[in-house]
């Protein structure tokens, strides 16, 4: 026998034996296996198409946090945690030692100098200018309710009217980024009519996102060079780039070219950071930045979370039912557009149902972070500033220890807390239910997001019915917002066929 031949027949055996020997202890312990060199990238690659719930299986075996270990060469290890210690910790507690951090930034380059890529005084003039430009402004809710109620009037509802069947997610996108857009460039796309015209800067969003995502499990030198070269998703996002420009700074120029004075929510944006250090309201660039970053909160998560929200009702008709009556009971009978902002403070079931969707679908399903100087976490986990932390929203919602046994059930009933007044809503800390981010740099629009789903669900459960198309499939999107992959196909029955029997 040849010396080759033998050692074959010697080795192969040994190392079928290993695999196998391997592949039993993988399916034992349920974790990832980190291979000699190359580490866990395998299964990363194997489950990139579903890495919200690949992360939560692997968070669930290892107490909540797991260290995820890349290729040697590539510097790509992230420390995943789900645990709220860790989460108030990072979050609220040592705040300061774990800002956006360089990584982050070159990431998220297309962000540029804007609220989400900012960290210490850039930041914090995006919060106190942002506060008070819009939301403290003197007409602000006068504005939101205005722009919403009439979006949903002349938009929404036509829509929903002529299309019996239709993708609903998409619907919402169109319809918050038409929104948006009236309530920061004063200008209406109308990308939500009956035609569901074609408007790139709507559309950019989505391949946007998708590629950021990607970006966080590539080596930065392999995302860069298919950046440079037009590959993959680094080219649709250079195209979604160059929609967002055009966009935004064809409403600036039109704008400035209007004589009469505005006193518009736009107006006082530029105001605000007019003559600020390191700004100025000439630099179009900056403002371009704000306002993207505006958009990109007020677009996606708002969309995102109406869209799981009726999946999840479609999917439970009783809570749809207890929703309309309770708004019946609010208004009298009367129609869904004599609710004002202070109305929907007793909605409890519509509260409760939106709080479930944020729960179990929350629109920014992780968060980067990297400490400045090493640390240690209240879990024992040791960091530095190399290290990756990915904090994983989507994950918490999913835990039995934070949530209970039935925590992958669609209970409204669970926000709500009984008083000697009654049943009232109950609130949960931030770092249990991080849906608008904790600490300092909670959504500042938390409170915008929450009236203008409250006033599209309001008038989407008073006029219709919404059924689920059968066979379509649904489920969470790679991307850094967790949209749906395939879309929301529905059927919207309105209420009157139903009353009579249609």
């Amino acid at each position: 026998m040849a010396p080759h031949r033998y050692y074959t027949d010697i080795l192969l055996p040994f190392i079928l034996l290993l695999i196998s020997g391997v592949v039993f202890l993988r399916r034992r312990n349920g974790l990832p296996i980190n291979w000699p060199f190359l580490g866990m990238t395998p299964e990363i690659l194997l489950n990139i198409h579903h890495i919200h719930n690949f992360a939560t299986n692997f968070l669930k075996l290892s107490n909540g946090t797991f260290l995820l270990k890349g290729p040697k060469f590539a510097n790509i290890d992230m420390l995943f945690t789900s645990d709220p210690a860790n989460i108030h910790y990072i979050l609220s507690k040592n705040f300061p030692n774990y800002p956006k951090g360089p990584d982050f930034r070159r990431i998220f380059d297309i962000l540029g100098n804007g609220i989400f890529n900012s960290d210490h005084e850039l930041w914090e003039l995006h919060r106190k200018t942002t506060t008070m430009s819009l939301f403290k402004h003197p007409n602000f809710h006068t504005i939101l309710e205005t722009t919403i109620k009439n979006k949903i009037n002349k938009g929404l509802l036509p829509v929903l009217d002529h299309y019996h069947v239709t993708d609903l997610q998409e619907i919402f996108q169109r319809f918050t980024f038409d929104a948006i857009c009236v309530l920061l460039l004063d200008y209406d796309p109308e990308s939500l009519s009956v035609d569901l015209p074609f408007v790139p800067c709507e559309k950019a969003f989505t391949d946007a996102e998708e590629a950021l995502l990607l970006r966080h499990f590539l080596p930065e030198k392999v995302w860069k060079l298919q950046k440079r070269f037009g590959l993959g998703k680094e080219k649709k996002l250079s195209e979604a780039w160059k929609a967002f420009d055009e966009f935004i700074y064809k409403c600036l120029s039109q704008k400035e070219k209007e004589d009469e004075e505005s006193a518009g929510l736009l107006t006082s944006l530029k105001s605000g950071f007019s003559g600020q250090i390191g700004t100025s309201c000439d630099s179009k660039q900056f403002l371009r930045d704000v306002i993207l970053n505006l958009m990109i909160a007020g677009r996606d998560t708002t969309s995102t979370t109406l869209s799981w929200f009726f999946y999840l009702l479609a999917q439970n008709p009783s809570v749809e039912n207890k929703i309309r009556n309770e708004i019946q009971n609010k208004t009298g009978g009367r129609n869904w557009k004599t609710l004002t902002i202070k109305d929907f403070e007793g909605l409890i079931y519509l509260h409760g149902g939106l709080c479930e969707a944020l729960r179990l679908y929350p629109p920014v399903a992780l968060e980067h972070k990297a400490p400045s100087k090493a640390d240690v976490l209240p879990t024992g986990h040791v960091v530095d500033k190399e290290t990756r932390i990915i904090l994983s929203f989507y994950s918490m919602g999913r835990m039995e220890g934070l949530w209970g046994d039935d925590c992958m059930e669609f209970k409204p009933e669970r926000w709500f807390s009984k008083g000697v007044n009654g049943i009232g809503i109950k609130h949960e800390p931030s770092y249990k239910f991080p849906a608008f981010h904790a600490g300092p740099r909670t959504c500042l629009g938390k409170e915008m997001g929450m009236i203008q789903m409250k006033l599209v669900a309001a008038a989407i459960v008073c006029n219709y019915r919404v059924e689920l198309v059968e066979g379509h499939m649904v489920c969470p999107s790679d991307s850094i917002i967790l949209q749906m992959k395939y879309g929301l196909k529905v059927r919207v029955v309105p209420i009157t066929t139903i009353n009579q029997g249609g």
